[in-house]
């Protein structure tokens, strides 16, 4: 996070999408399984997905979040800096991973 502060930038989500599979109980012990599902070319808007199971490894709940990098002075949508924006490319993809338009105008 003082990352982010020093670099004045923030992720911004526009958009979660929740899909329920299974019934989970309070205290339950769950796994979660973090993929890319989408990314513009500049980094400037990502889709990341969070898919929840049980022990059993029977899937109970996916969160998707698509979102974007706020610069914290001009509150607009901007790119990440080079090297947060590699760690995004290099993250695992999803099978229906999807290359997304950027968020920046007169690109």
């Amino acid at each position: 996070m003082r990352e982010f502060e020093r670099l004045k930038i923030g992720p911004v989500i526009i958009r979660d999408e929740l899909d329920y599979f299974r019934e989970m109980h309070l205290l339950e012990t769950v796994s979660v399984n973090l993929t890319l599902a989408g990314l513009s070319e500049d980094a400037s808007r990502f889709c990341i997905r969070n898919e929840f199971s049980r022990e059993d490894g029977k899937r109970v709940a996916r969160v998707t979040s698509t979102g974007g990098w706020l610069d914290l002075a001009t509150r607009k949508l901007t790119t990440p800096p080079e090297k947060l924006a590699e760690v995004l490319h290099s993250l695992t993809k999803s099978e229906d991973f999807q290359t997304l338009d950027s968020n920046l105008r007169n690109q």
